[in-house]
């Protein structure tokens, strides 16, 4: 008689791969505007950088207030991927609008619009690859996704600078050529994604009344905790460019800190979402607390510009070591009717959270400096740490106790 062989492990679905291409194009065209729109904004239409801060915080609440509301309503049609397109097409809509602009009220009118759209299509997407991937890679397809998402965040920046240097800084031929991979995400999802059919037949109800955000149970309140926290250890990558130039790095090499950052982050996400289906999810997100920590220390004692990058290669590491393993925990921790209405209200509370680590960390650096500001990031992980521990611990000491 032969030995049975170990079941062969699923591949992660097409339909992942190309909602990662999706991600990835709808990123390259968004980041070869975003990086330029500040300067463009104060340098060509004469705004002032409180306006810019003003317009920048409006767009990332709107994106934030949506999220919940558009994952609430996919569960509640019980359909993703029209929520998704709507929301991408709102996005790819938008950008000639910033070639085109003249004044103030049409670039803050397309970043509201653009939010509006990152706001709709994110919460349904994340559902839609929790839907279509089984359970026991979940970690690998989560991972994928935002490895491919990661590619366009520093790809974006990159060309940008390129066509700058081409066509002597001409801002609105960039945000032209931005227009087109936008476009090409927008048919890609169309017709590269096929939604998986839903059986028909169970009453609608509200996603979001009490009986059914009572049906979030204890361990999706904490994936939502876990992220709070991490998110108010890990303020605004703004702080690692700003930490770039206070240690001298010339202004035109300073947005290469986030493109180090993002390389680093986009070769991560995969490899580790692909172990976080193999080991405790717990474990992983322990290990990614100790690497923020490294990274806040080394941030903190920085002294030339080789010690910057070692310290933002390592923040990039901790971002994939956790991002899609927190995405892939909440889909595991919910029923299949509200995974839309649990990422929007997971995507809040880290937004939130972010809000409140930046402006924290704003403060401590006017205070105290920019090594007391990192310095405090990694002791808040610290504390992280030993809360995921005692949680762990108690976990423990219930199982043995047979409670």
């Amino acid at each position: 008689m032969q030995p049975s062989q170990p079941a062969a492990r699923p591949r992660i679905p097409a339909a992942v791969w190309m909602l990662g291409v999706v991600s990835m194009l709808m990123d390259i065209s968004s980041e070869m505007i975003h990086s330029l729109l500040p300067m463009f904004m104060v340098g060509t239409l004469g705004m002032s950088v409180l306006a810019v801060g003003v317009i920048e915080g409006l767009a990332e609440a709107t994106a934030l207030i949506v999220k919940v509301f558009s994952g609430a309503l996919s569960d509640y049609v019980g359909r993703r991927k029209g929520l998704a397109l709507l929301g991408y097409a709102l996005g790819a809509f938008t950008k000639p609008l910033f070639a085109i602009a003249s004044g103030a009220g049409l670039v803050v009118a397309a970043r509201l619009i653009d939010r509006v759209g990152k706001g709709i299509r994110g919460a349904p997407r994340d559902a839609l690859v929790a839907d279509i991937t089984p359970p026991e890679i979940r970690g690998a397809a989560f991972g994928l996704r935002q490895s491919l998402d990661t590619v366009g965040a520093f790809v974006g920046p990159l060309l940008a600078v390129v066509l700058m240097l081409l066509w002597a800084d001409n801002f609105r031929a960039v945000f032209w050529v931005g227009v087109v991979p936008g476009l090409l995400a927008v048919a890609v999802l169309a017709l590269g994604v096929h939604e998986p059919e839903r059986h028909e037949g169970a009453p609608r109800s509200n996603p979001i009344q009490r009986r059914n955000m009572r049906r979030l149970g204890a361990a999706y309140w904490w994936v939502v905790a876990a992220g709070a926290l991490f998110t108010l250890a890990r303020f605004s990558e703004a702080f690692l460019v700003l930490r770039a130039q206070e240690l001298g790095i010339a202004i035109a090499l300073v947005p290469l800190v986030m493109v180090a950052m993002n390389l680093v982050y986009a070769a991560a996400a995969y490899p580790f979402g692909w172990l976080s289906d193999r080991v405790g999810h717990r474990q992983l997100l322990a290990w990614g607390l100790v690497v923020l920590i490294v990274a806040d220390a080394l941030l903190a004692t920085a002294q030339h510009w080789g010690m910057v990058i070692a310290g933002v290669a390592v923040w990039g590491i901790h971002m994939g070591m956790t991002q899609g393993l927190l995405a892939s925990m909440v889909a595991h921790a919910t029923p299949a009717d509200l995974r839309g209405t649990a990422y929007g209200v997971f995507n809040l509370a880290s937004g939130l959270a972010m809000l409140a680590a930046s402006v924290i960390a704003g403060l401590v650096w006017d205070k105290l400096g920019p090594a007391a500001t990192f310095w405090a990031g990694g002791a808040f992980a610290a504390l992280c740490l030993v809360w995921l521990g005692l949680g762990s611990l108690r976990s423990a000491r219930s199982i043995a106790s047979g409670g």
